[in-house]
Protein backbone atom coordinates (compact mmCIF):
# COMPACT_ATOMS: atom_id res chain seq x y z
CA UNK A 1 0.00 0.00 0.00
CA UNK A 2 2.07 2.72 -1.36
CA UNK A 3 -1.00 5.74 -1.50
CA UNK A 4 -1.25 7.81 1.64
CA UNK A 5 -3.37 6.94 4.07
CA UNK A 6 -6.32 7.14 4.68
CA UNK A 7 -6.77 3.71 3.10
CA UNK A 8 -10.21 1.84 1.79
CA UNK A 9 -10.91 -0.98 3.58
CA UNK A 10 -12.86 -3.51 1.53
CA UNK A 11 -15.74 -4.76 3.49
CA UNK A 12 -15.81 -7.88 1.12
CA UNK A 13 -12.30 -8.76 2.37
CA UNK A 14 -12.20 -11.72 4.90
CA UNK A 15 -8.19 -11.46 5.43
CA UNK A 16 -9.36 -8.91 7.18
CA UNK A 17 -6.35 -7.09 7.38
CA UNK A 18 -5.04 -3.38 8.00
CA UNK A 19 -2.45 -0.79 6.77
CA UNK A 20 0.62 -0.76 9.42
CA UNK A 21 0.06 2.14 12.12
CA UNK A 22 3.10 3.95 11.25
CA UNK A 23 1.53 5.17 8.07
CA UNK A 24 -1.40 6.34 9.88
CA UNK A 25 -2.40 10.50 9.68
CA UNK A 26 -0.16 12.97 11.74
CA UNK A 27 -3.32 15.25 11.59
CA UNK A 28 -5.91 14.23 12.50
CA UNK A 29 -3.75 12.21 14.44
CA UNK A 30 -3.88 8.66 13.86
CA UNK A 31 -6.63 8.53 10.99
CA UNK A 32 -5.52 4.82 9.32
CA UNK A 33 -8.50 3.39 7.26
CA UNK A 34 -12.05 4.33 6.32
CA UNK A 35 -14.27 1.59 5.57
CA UNK A 36 -14.80 -2.01 6.23
CA UNK A 37 -17.54 -3.17 8.56
CA UNK A 38 -17.62 -3.83 12.26
CA UNK A 39 -17.43 -8.29 12.34
CA UNK A 40 -15.97 -9.68 15.64
CA UNK A 41 -13.34 -11.12 13.27
CA UNK A 42 -12.21 -7.39 11.68
CA UNK A 43 -12.61 -5.73 15.12
CA UNK A 44 -10.33 -8.62 16.81
CA UNK A 45 -7.57 -8.02 14.06
CA UNK A 46 -7.27 -3.99 14.75
CA UNK A 47 -7.41 -3.87 18.03
CA UNK A 48 -4.43 -6.29 17.76
CA UNK A 49 -2.90 -4.25 15.54
CA UNK A 50 -3.63 -0.82 17.96
CA UNK A 51 -6.48 0.78 15.91
CA UNK A 52 -9.76 1.37 16.72
CA UNK A 53 -12.79 2.16 15.59
CA UNK A 54 -14.61 5.92 15.65
CA UNK A 55 -16.97 7.89 13.86
CA UNK A 56 -20.40 9.50 13.59
CA UNK A 57 -23.71 8.45 12.20
CA UNK A 58 -23.38 10.75 8.82
CA UNK A 59 -19.58 9.06 8.16
CA UNK A 60 -18.50 6.02 6.93
CA UNK A 61 -16.56 3.69 9.37
CA UNK A 62 -13.42 5.25 10.08
CA UNK A 63 -10.38 3.14 11.67
CA UNK A 64 -7.58 5.12 14.23
CA UNK A 65 -4.50 4.70 15.78
CA UNK A 66 -3.13 7.56 17.09
CA UNK A 67 0.31 8.64 18.22
CA UNK A 68 1.12 8.81 21.33
CA UNK A 69 -1.11 6.16 22.91
CA UNK A 70 -2.54 6.47 26.24
CA UNK A 71 -2.21 3.44 28.39
CA UNK A 72 -2.31 2.52 31.75
CA UNK A 73 -0.21 -0.24 33.81
CA UNK A 74 -2.64 -1.24 36.59
CA UNK A 75 -0.09 -1.99 39.12
CA UNK A 76 0.77 2.10 38.60
CA UNK A 77 -2.65 3.08 38.93
CA UNK A 78 -3.51 6.17 41.01
CA UNK A 79 -6.00 6.66 43.75
CA UNK A 80 -6.43 9.71 45.54
CA UNK A 81 -7.10 10.52 48.97
CA UNK A 82 -10.54 12.14 48.37
CA UNK A 83 -11.27 8.76 46.28
CA UNK A 84 -9.93 6.38 48.19
CA UNK A 85 -12.63 7.81 50.99
CA UNK A 86 -15.08 7.99 48.65
CA UNK A 87 -14.15 3.86 48.03
CA UNK A 88 -14.45 3.97 51.86
CA UNK A 89 -18.03 4.92 51.95
CA UNK A 90 -19.31 1.81 50.60
CA UNK A 91 -22.23 3.25 49.24
CA UNK A 92 -21.19 1.66 45.51
CA UNK A 93 -21.04 -1.57 44.81
CA UNK A 94 -19.09 -3.21 41.66
CA UNK A 95 -19.91 -6.08 39.13
CA UNK A 96 -18.46 -7.67 36.33
CA UNK A 97 -20.30 -8.51 32.71
CA UNK A 98 -23.55 -8.40 34.95
CA UNK A 99 -25.32 -5.57 32.82
CA UNK A 100 -23.21 -4.90 29.29
CA UNK A 101 -26.24 -3.77 27.59
CA UNK A 102 -26.75 -1.37 30.22
CA UNK A 103 -23.26 0.27 30.54
CA UNK A 104 -22.92 0.56 26.52
CA UNK A 105 -26.08 2.30 26.25
CA UNK A 106 -25.44 5.01 29.34
CA UNK A 107 -22.34 5.66 27.48
CA UNK A 108 -23.80 6.01 24.28
CA UNK A 109 -26.33 8.80 26.04
CA UNK A 110 -23.43 10.43 27.97
CA UNK A 111 -21.89 11.14 24.87
CA UNK A 112 -24.44 12.10 23.04
CA UNK A 113 -25.28 15.14 25.97
CA UNK A 114 -21.46 16.14 26.27
CA UNK A 115 -19.62 14.93 22.75
CA UNK A 116 -22.28 14.47 20.09
CA UNK A 117 -22.73 10.26 19.66
CA UNK A 118 -19.63 8.46 18.53
CA UNK A 119 -20.99 5.34 19.67
CA UNK A 120 -23.38 4.59 16.83
CA UNK A 121 -25.99 1.92 16.89
CA UNK A 122 -24.27 -0.19 14.59
CA UNK A 123 -21.23 0.26 16.94
CA UNK A 124 -23.14 -0.86 19.85
CA UNK A 125 -24.81 -4.09 18.11
CA UNK A 126 -21.27 -4.88 17.08
CA UNK A 127 -19.96 -4.28 20.81
CA UNK A 128 -22.89 -6.63 22.45
CA UNK A 129 -22.15 -9.32 19.83
CA UNK A 130 -18.38 -9.27 20.63
CA UNK A 131 -19.81 -9.55 24.45
CA UNK A 132 -21.60 -12.47 23.62
CA UNK A 133 -18.63 -13.85 22.03
CA UNK A 134 -16.80 -13.62 25.38
CA UNK A 135 -14.35 -10.39 23.81
CA UNK A 136 -16.19 -7.46 25.34
CA UNK A 137 -16.85 -7.12 29.17
CA UNK A 138 -18.00 -4.83 31.40
CA UNK A 139 -17.71 -3.18 34.99
CA UNK A 140 -20.85 -1.71 36.50
CA UNK A 141 -20.82 0.25 39.85
CA UNK A 142 -24.52 0.37 41.32
CA UNK A 143 -26.26 2.36 44.13
CA UNK A 144 -29.10 1.37 45.90
CA UNK A 145 -29.44 -1.64 43.10
CA UNK A 146 -29.50 0.97 40.38
CA UNK A 147 -26.62 1.72 37.54
CA UNK A 148 -24.66 4.47 38.59
CA UNK A 149 -21.61 4.15 36.73
CA UNK A 150 -19.54 1.95 34.60
CA UNK A 151 -16.99 1.01 31.68
CA UNK A 152 -16.40 -1.23 29.00
CA UNK A 153 -13.81 -2.83 26.72
CA UNK A 154 -12.39 -5.58 25.01
CA UNK A 155 -9.63 -8.11 26.59
CA UNK A 156 -7.53 -9.65 24.16
CA UNK A 157 -4.57 -11.76 25.46
CA UNK A 158 -3.11 -9.53 28.84
CA UNK A 159 -4.74 -6.51 27.16
CA UNK A 160 -7.98 -4.79 28.18
CA UNK A 161 -9.20 -2.07 25.50
CA UNK A 162 -10.74 0.18 27.42
CA UNK A 163 -13.77 1.77 25.28
CA UNK A 164 -15.70 4.20 27.35
CA UNK A 165 -17.49 4.74 30.72
CA UNK A 166 -20.39 7.13 32.13
CA UNK A 167 -21.21 8.36 35.76
CA UNK A 168 -24.03 9.55 37.07
CA UNK A 169 -22.91 9.94 40.75
CA UNK A 170 -20.09 11.02 41.64
CA UNK A 171 -16.94 9.06 41.95
CA UNK A 172 -19.02 6.07 40.30
CA UNK A 173 -16.89 5.74 36.92
CA UNK A 174 -13.06 6.35 39.05
CA UNK A 175 -14.61 3.56 41.26
CA UNK A 176 -15.21 0.76 38.73
CA UNK A 177 -12.16 1.72 37.05
CA UNK A 178 -9.94 1.10 40.48
CA UNK A 179 -11.86 -1.85 40.69
CA UNK A 180 -11.28 -2.93 37.13
CA UNK A 181 -7.28 -2.55 37.76
CA UNK A 182 -7.22 -4.40 41.23
CA UNK A 183 -9.10 -7.52 39.31
CA UNK A 184 -6.85 -7.23 36.13
CA UNK A 185 -3.84 -7.62 38.20
CA UNK A 186 -5.12 -10.48 39.97
CA UNK A 187 -5.84 -11.84 36.16
CA UNK A 188 -2.10 -11.02 35.06
CA UNK A 189 -3.28 -8.30 32.56
CA UNK A 190 0.10 -6.16 32.36
CA UNK A 191 -1.59 -3.66 29.94
CA UNK A 192 -4.59 -0.85 29.48
CA UNK A 193 -5.30 0.95 26.70
CA UNK A 194 -6.69 4.16 27.35
CA UNK A 195 -6.62 5.27 23.57
CA UNK A 196 -6.46 9.22 24.11
CA UNK A 197 -5.20 10.67 27.44
CA UNK A 198 -7.74 13.16 29.13
CA UNK A 199 -7.26 14.55 32.76
CA UNK A 200 -9.83 12.14 34.14
CA UNK A 201 -7.78 8.92 32.72
CA UNK A 202 -4.80 10.85 33.88
CA UNK A 203 -5.97 11.32 37.57
CA UNK A 204 -6.31 8.13 37.38
CA UNK A 205 -2.50 7.13 36.24
CA UNK A 206 -2.48 6.94 32.56
CA UNK A 207 0.25 7.93 30.78
CA UNK A 208 1.27 8.92 27.00
CA UNK A 209 4.13 6.09 25.07
CA UNK A 210 5.25 6.37 21.73
CA UNK A 211 2.72 4.15 19.58
CA UNK A 212 5.69 2.36 18.22
CA UNK A 213 6.15 1.15 21.82
CA UNK A 214 2.78 0.36 22.20
CA UNK A 215 2.34 -1.84 19.31
CA UNK A 216 5.86 -3.72 20.67
CA UNK A 217 3.65 -4.39 23.64
CA UNK A 218 0.14 -5.52 22.36
CA UNK A 219 1.88 -7.77 19.77
CA UNK A 220 3.20 -9.90 22.53
CA UNK A 221 0.88 -9.23 25.50
CA UNK A 222 -2.42 -9.82 23.09
CA UNK A 223 -1.44 -13.25 22.26
CA UNK A 224 -0.56 -14.70 26.23
CA UNK A 225 -2.54 -16.80 27.48
CA UNK A 226 -5.77 -16.05 29.60
CA UNK A 227 -5.90 -16.47 33.23
CA UNK A 228 -8.62 -19.78 33.85
CA UNK A 229 -10.58 -17.66 35.80
CA UNK A 230 -10.68 -14.08 34.00
CA UNK A 231 -13.71 -12.63 33.48
CA UNK A 232 -15.71 -15.56 35.92
CA UNK A 233 -16.67 -16.62 38.92
CA UNK A 234 -16.32 -12.88 40.09
CA UNK A 235 -16.81 -11.94 43.70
Amino acid sequence: MNSPAPFWLDPSDTSYQFPDVSLALQEPDGLLAIGGDLSAKRLESAYKHCIFPWYNNDQPILWWSPNPRAVLYPEKMKVSRSLRKSIKKGHISISFDKAFTQVIDACRTSRRDAEGTWITAEMRDAYCNLHRLGSAHSVEAWVDEQLAGGLYGLAFGQVFFGESMFSTVTDASKIAFVALAEQLIKWDYKLIDCQVKSAHLSSLGAEDIPRSQFKQLVSELSELPVHPEAWSNIE
